[in-house]
């Protein structure tokens, strides 16, 4: 069974003791210690000296009670510290005494006066009844003292000599009655708020919420607002490639348990790939993104647009063609085949136009042809971009697969010019961009620029995901969260800034 693991088991015996913990403590108040039970302690244990003495709130007259210096005055609180109420039946008869009697070993018992809480006022007449409270030799008897739950009274015995407190014993004729003695501090000593029991119980029980609670911080921790655990695969653009896998490793950090895989192929490809899972994968939105330069084609209702951020592409020409500048309607003829040499234009020189395409499930191609050229490049015509398989197309054209491979090969191959995005075309060697229309690609001018070559990038979804599922977290992040600073970074206007609102929104 999944829920089976170490720590889950660790969890349930945890709650289980504390659970058994609490019932045997209750059981062990309510059942074993339910008789009943007489406590004594003693509360003062001090010498005299001839003359006037303070204990507590009186004032004792050591000659007036016929002691001598040396003498000892204890103070013993005698109470029913257990569950049942002591009762006159409860007491029998035995050596010719009737109820409780405190002995101190040698010492004789030279005075003693009984105190008695006002609220428990029908104890002095116990006391006062005959045989009434006296002193004999080394101890002090007492009648059948009856005492409710919690009740207690006091003695106050004036002795001839120090005792130690292992020689104060209270001893009686009650049936069924442990007799004991508990421990004091002080005379002002009171009962506990907690009992032993109760403290105990606690104990057990802050344990066993400490251990659960180490358990699940450790192992079910939440992740962060904001963070889904699971996997994400995104798919589509090579051009925003880059962008996504730096911002899936940020994400990844941030989210403990997310993974995000970048598989990209290309705008048109990462559109189809998305239909394809979202259809096999019946109800519900699959944990793929397809990102896609510029709005997918027609075709496919059931996928949900995001608008990510712009991006600024550029045309890239080998450093041998001394030609920084084109204008649009230029860059237009040489797709057409109607300039086939770099000399034909001022400055260019004589070398052949070589033609380097991606294929046609690039959004950045789309882009290319949308913005730019206004209609759709010409034929491939050659498969090694050097030779021209096709004698009569006009000008020599070759198709690769990724953004890599456009500029390794315009950089390679002299009079070659391409296009890529701008990010993944700066500080290359061997080849340089080139303006259009007297314009260089600037994000900072993105918004008042009139440069042709940009795009909104796109990230698709199969219908709406489920909040809280990797594809809605991701994209929160990516869009309108810490993802927006690598989008920046990574020289994209995020839709999400005052900027990219207004260009996002014009579409």
């Amino acid at each position: 069974m999944e829920w089976i693991t170490a720590e889950n088991v660790i969890a349930v015996v945890t709650a289980l003791i504390g659970v058994l913990v609490s019932a045997g403590v209750v059981a062990y108040e309510r059942f074993m210690q339910r008789g009943r039970r007489l406590g004594y302690r003693v509360q003062l244990n001090t010498p005299l000296r001839d003359g006037d003495q303070t204990v507590g709130d009186m004032t004792v007259r050591v000659g007036e009670v016929g002691g001598t210096d040396g003498s000892t005055l204890v103070l013993l609180r005698i109470e029913n510290d257990g569950l049942k109420d002591i009762h006159h039946a409860d007491y029998e008869r035995s050596d010719g005494f009737e109820g409780l009697r405190v002995t101190f070993d040698d010492k004789t018992v030279q005075a003693v006066v009984a105190t008695v809480p006002q609220p428990f006022e029908r104890i002095r007449r116990h006391l006062e009844a005959e045989p009434r409270l006296r002193k004999e030799g080394n101890a002090v008897l007492m009648p059948k003292v009856a005492l409710g739950r919690k009740q207690y009274f006091k003695l106050l015995v004036l002795l001839s000599g120090r005792v130690d407190l292992d020689e104060i014993e209270l001893t009686g004729t009650l049936r069924e009655t442990d007799v004991h003695r508990n421990h004091s501090r002080s005379v002002d000593d009171r009962t506990p708020t907690f009992s032993p029991a109760a403290r105990n119980i606690a104990l057990v029980l802050a344990a066993c919420v400490v251990t659960l609670a180490t358990i699940i911080v450790r192992n079910e921790t939440p992740p962060p607002i904001g963070c889904a655990r699971g996997t994400l695969t995104i798919t589509g653009s090579t051009a925003f490639a880059p962008v996504v896998r730096e911002a899936a490793k940020a994400y990844e950090k941030d989210c403990e348990g997310a993974t995000v895989l970048v598989d990209a192929h290309g705008s048109t490809a990462g559109i189809r790939e998305l239909a394809a899972a979202g259809a096999a994968g019946g109800k519900g939105s699959p944990a793929v993104i397809a990102l896609s330069d510029g709005p997918k084609p027609g075709g496919y209702p059931q996928l949900r647009e995001n608008r990510v951020a712009v991006s600024l592409f550029t045309l890239v020409l080998h450093d041998g063609t001394a030609v920084d500048d084109l204008s649009t309607e230029d860059v237009r003829r040489l797709y057409r085949g109607e300039i086939t040499d770099w000399s034909v234009l001022d400055g260019g020189p004589s070398r052949r136009v070589l033609l380097v395409s991606r294929d046609a499930s690039s959004g950045t191609r789309e882009v290319f042809q949308r913005r730019v050229l206004g209609r759709n490049e010409p034929a491939n015509s050659s498969r090694d971009c050097e030779t021209q398989d096709d004698p009569e197309a006009r000008v020599l054209r070759c198709e690769l697969d990724s953004t890599e491979q456009v500029l390794a090969t315009v950089a390679r191959l002299p009079g070659a010019i391409g296009y890529a995005e701008l990010r993944a075309a700066g500080g290359r060697k061997g080849l340089h961009r080139i303006a259009i229309d007297g314009r260089l690609p600037s994000v900072d001018e993105i918004g008042e620029s009139t440069y042709p070559y940009r795009e909104i990038e796109y990230a698709y979804t199969w219908g709406q995901p489920a909040a809280g599922s990797p594809a809605s977290s991701f994209l929160t992040y990516l869009s309108r969260g810490g993802g927006q600073d690598v989008v920046r970074a990574q020289g994209h206007l995020p839709c999400a800034t005052p900027q990219g609102l207004r260009i996002c929104g014009e579409g």
